[in-house]
């Protein structure tokens, strides 16, 4: 057998593994079940990829994403070694293929989700496999206590009947001791070794700010921080807004989400990596796989859902154990809008067995009923159709989809692209001489910006609308532009494949797992009232709080948060004579800017600003600027 560290080293490139590592290793060689609980960086996948490597056979992997899936078997399939994932949508006659060519053909990794799992038929392909070690990822999803709790989950202990042999790994970044002792029990695991790295991080300081103006904020953090970054919001706009503000500030940066094409993604990656763009804002789609050790910072813009949310994204900075960063700004109406949010999402069964119906009507399903091909599906086209918000039909596709009655394809919300591929003034003789097309090629080029420079992700449903006229007219009528090469057009006629995993039953099904339903959106309720709570509560450091909240118990202060430093900070009693005599030496300054000038807390600068214009000593201009009151 080839030893896990010559095996690191040529896979890898590694001579060294990190904390636990090689414990976690040595106890799956020797045939013991395992639960790693390991923060975000510490290097999961290797636990139970060296440990496959080392021996014969194949190792089934279980993974909740496929999006996460593909990049692990194409990560591995880039060092030369076998893996596989079963793809959305694939056919029995594919998957007979798949499972013989792993059988036989030299495979080492078999990527799997657990809604597959409920298929007797993957069932008894497993049953046949040389398995010799079978790998649970993301296992907090397990437990109901978990913050993404996924009752297909539950399925996975299917594998003991299967393979009563073959020991279990779960592994996950994020769990506490309820949660850990759920994985337990519900994968039958026989005396397992739990290895938990703490989630103290001695080089990372917490910061929460509360701020009205972000953007000046976080120019003048990039002012005083040189080192590579990563800012957080959650919409795909916002990543574009941010970080052409940050460009058009001479503060190089790119952006990612999930709705950019393959290539773009790479782009983006690669120049954050090398550092042509040291700063990257994204959405929480950028994370997996991320391993690049001198991030700085990391800055969310926006709240994240939870604290175990908030813990694996900010666990992407200080890999290098130097001093680094995790700010959050916010303000009042961030903490209103996420609330909003958060009710607009909560679902009752009542209104997920009505969007559940709805999906079976709207494909014209049978009661009784299994179509196994997929469905080409339109969010919006299915809300208006049924009068339904999108992000309720959005957040019921989620559940259904975690209790494994529909899949949702991997190219959920992919979009179409526009260019036009000659001049304004060839598009402007054209349109004079096809006056039927010209009001709408109008509305296109009023509508999205740059479409003469490059690609632009369109929506059709939206320009349907917005014309009056259906969807198919809009195709047929950017297929003329493309036809009389004015344009050239990359149609996605839907934004994902659904593929129903059971007969249309209604009622009974969602009654069936409403229990489980009902937890999940508890749950969900109770994790966002405990990030609030992280953020009001500013009396208690931080790394403690996150500590406390994974049953860490941990006395000592960190020292390096804004709690701890806020406390060290001796009062500063004379900060409304510094504003005065800043006003008296530039006549007029904005907030930013006497909190640029001072060194003081933001928030105790406002409070004296306030204090300063209710005694009349200073006013504010037209401008919007404090001044001296003459």
């Amino acid at each position: 057998m080839i030893s896990p560290k010559e095996l690191l080293k040529k896979y890898w490139g590694f001579s060294e593994f990190r904390s636990q590592q090689e414990e976690i290793i040595s106890s799956v060689i020797d045939q013991k079940d395992v639960i790693a609980l390991l923060p975000t960086g510490g290097g999961k996948s290797i636990c139970f990829q060296i440990p496959t490597l080392a021996k014969e056979g194949i190792c089934l992997v279980i993974s909740p994403l496929i999006a996460l899936m593909q990049d692990q078997v194409d990560s591995l399939r880039e060092k030369g070694i076998k893996a596989a994932s079963i793809a959305s949508g694939a056919t029995q006659e594919e998957m007979i293929t798949l499972f013989d060519n792993i059988k036989f053909g030299g495979y080492k990794f078999l990527y799997i989700s657990p809604e597959r799992l409920q298929s007797f038929f993957i069932q008894q392909k497993i049953k046949a496999l040389p398995i010799n070690l079978i790998a649970i990822d993301e296992a907090h999803c397990i437990s109901e206590w978990g913050h993404d709790f996924r009752p297909s989950y539950r399925n996975i202990k299917i594998l003991r009947t299967l393979k009563p042999k073959v020991p279990f790994i779960a592994l996950t970044a994020t769990a506490n001791k309820k949660v850990i002792t759920d994985i337990s029990s519900n994968l039958e695991l026989n005396e397992p070794e739990v290895f938990k790295k703490s989630f103290f991080r001695e080089n990372l300081a917490y910061q929460v700010f509360t701020v009205e103006d972000k953007l000046q904020r976080i120019l003048q953090i990039f002012t005083k921080t040189k080192a590579p970054a990563i800012i957080y919001v959650n919409s795909r706009k916002k990543t574009v807004q941010i970080s052409t503000f940050l460009n058009a500030n001479n503060f190089k940066s790119s952006f990612y989400h999930a709705g950019l094409s393959t290539s773009e993604k790479k782009n983006s990656f690669e120049n954050w990596m090398t550092e042509k763009t040291p700063i990257i804002v994204a959405t929480n789609a950028f994370g997996m796989g991320i391993d690049k050790a001198n991030v700085g910072i990391v800055i969310h813009l926006d709240l994240p859902g939870s604290i175990e949310n908030y813990v694996q994204e900010t666990g992407r900075s200080g890999r290098n154990n130097k001093k680094s960063f995790a700010v959050l700004l916010f303000n009042k109406s961030d903490v209103v809008t996420f609330k909003e949010r958060l009710e607009k999402t909560l679902l009752s069964i009542k209104e997920i067995k009505e969007i559940h119906q709805k999906l079976y009507q709207y494909f014209r399903i049978s009661l009784g009923e299994l179509v196994e091909s997929p469905f080409p599906f339109h969010l919006f086209e299915f809300c208006k159709k049924y009068n339904f918000s999108s992000l309720k039909v959005a957040a019921a596709i989620k559940i259904l989809s975690n209790n494994g009655i529909i899949e949702v394809s991997r190219h959920y919300n992919k979009k179409s692209t526009l260019q036009f591929i000659v001049s304004s003034k060839t598009v402007l003789n054209y349109l004079d001489k096809n006056a039927i097309i010209k009001k709408f090629t109008n509305l296109i080029l009023r509508t999205y910006p740059g479409l003469f420079e490059q690609e632009v992700k369109i929506d059709e449903f939206f320009i349907a609308k917005k014309t009056g006229i259906t969807t198919q007219l809009v195709h047929a009528n950017f297929e003329r532009l493309q036809k009389d090469n004015i344009i050239e057009y990359r149609g996605v006629k839907n934004d994902a494949e659904l593929i129903f995993l059971l007969p249309r039953e209604d009622h009974y099904t969602i009654n069936r797992f409403a229990k489980e339903m009902k937890q999940f959106i508890s749950q969900k309720k109770k994790k966002s009232d405990d990030f609030i709570q992280f953020l009001n509560t500013n009396t208690v450091c931080r790394s403690r709080q996150v500590l406390n909240y994974f049953d860490e118990i941990k006395t000592e202060k960190c020292g390096i948060c804004d709690v701890c430093i806020s406390k060290s900070m001796k009062p500063n009693i004379n900060l409304s004579s510094e504003i005065l005599e800043l006003l008296k030496q530039y006549q007029h300054l904005s907030s930013s800017e006497i909190s640029n000038a001072l060194v003081a807390n933001e928030k105790d600068i406002l409070i004296h600003l306030r204090q300063l214009l209710t005694d009349d000593k200073i006013q504010i201009n037209h401008q919007n600027n404090y001044q001296l009151n003459v």
